[in-house]
């Protein structure tokens, strides 16, 4: 049995099958629905029944509550339709997504950023660039079938220097795969990737200024955009550029693993201002800077964002105080919170 799932208002539509997700059969068919963990756990894939009927698998409240199921909210990644179904997704957008590709990629290089931090490089074939958008990530796909997901730290015009992507990886002590990286990976070993996935990437058609919100290793995709808004600047020098307010939290100043890197980006970038947020210093970090959680320094400086766009990255935690401090107490529409939340396997276990 298959049901035609229709995305608006972009009108993208594609067949699912009776006992699959929603999210699955939009993966295959190539149509760039959001989504994070893809467990039922975050609620980034959250988006608005028009019509039709789902039965939802397992998932967390949190994710989806009850009130936001009988108000017709599903969630894609553990929904599956019962009929033909019409979906509510304004991040969903037209059919020149980039195609999602399984192929290996060679370890090129291993370096600590910080005490549980590692930039890790990938070398990929190259027999063709691999496309992507800045923003996007990577699975690696392991041994017994799971799953590890990290976004690209770099943007898509690097690949045409040298094939490869940069990944920022926080040591999560107990983690299948981190245990792995920081422990027994060696330069030139083999992993098998699939990607691009995700939602999280720039809508170029707007001229909002923007807020760029990270917490810990949510920074990687946020330097992608940083690396692809910088290049896009420099293809078209006479285009005025918008404003960008950064704001990246960590819990000891040593946990901005870039920081340097983004000092220096402020002199290339006249638009970009960084303001660094420290929630946990210690007396001997001697840090002069912000303190507190990230997202509250954003409510600090802007008494309204009605005219702004953000794009936030990081602990599901701190993307969900953003997105709701930021609609209800700042006006920043809903349709301009672009959001990535980096859900960890000990986050999806613990219901």
């Amino acid at each position: 049995m298959t049901y035609q799932i229709t995305v608006q208002p972009s009108g993208r539509h594609f067949e699912s099958q009776a006992e699959e997700t929603i999210l699955t059969a939009a993966i295959r068919a190539g149509v760039g629905m959001p989504y994070g963990c893809k467990d039922g756990a975050c609620g980034s894939c959250k988006c608005k029944k028009l019509s039709g009927t789902v039965v939802h698998g397992e998932h967390q409240a949190k994710a989806l509550s009850a009130e936001e199921e009988a108000a017709g909210f599903v969630l894609t990644c553990c929904a599956t339709a019962q009929s033909d179904v019409t979906l509510e997704s304004r991040q969903v957008t037209d059919a020149s997504a980039f195609p999602i590709k399984k192929m290996p990629a060679r370890i090129a290089s291993l370096e600590k950023k910080s005490a549980d931090v590692m930039a890790l490089r990938l070398q990929l074939p190259a027999i063709e660039p691999f496309r992507y958008h800045a923003g996007q990530y990577i699975e690696f796909i392991l041994r017994d079938g799971s799953r590890r997901a990290y976004s690209m730290a770099n943007a898509p015009h690097t690949q045409t220097q040298a094939p490869g992507i940069d990944l920022h990886i926080r040591h999560l002590p107990g983690g299948k795969f981190t245990d792995h990286v920081f422990g027994a990976m060696k330069e030139k070993e083999i992993q098998r990737i699939e990607g691009p996935f995700g939602s999280f990437f720039l809508r170029e058609d707007s001229d909002k200024p923007m807020v760029f919100l990270a917490s810990g290793t949510g920074f990687a995709p946020i330097k992608a955009l940083l690396e692809h808004i910088q290049y896009q600047t420099a293809q078209a020098p006479s285009q005025t550029a918008r404003p960008i307010h950064l704001y990246w939290g960590a819990r000891r100043p040593s946990d901005l693993y870039l920081h340097d890197w983004v000092q220096a980006q402020l002199a290339l970038m006249p638009q970009l201002h960084y303001t660094p947020v420290v929630s946990d210093a210690l007396a001997e970090d001697a840090w002069q800077g912000r303190t507190g959680f990230v997202h509250q320094a954003v409510l600090d400086d802007f008494a309204k964002l009605n005219d702004f766009e953000v794009y936030a990255c990081g602990a599901p935690v701190m993307v969900d105080a953003a997105r709701s401090s930021f609609i209800a107490q700042r006006g920043l529409p809903e349709e301009a919170f672009f959001a990535d939340a980096f859900t960890s396997e000990a986050d999806k276990q613990a219901h």
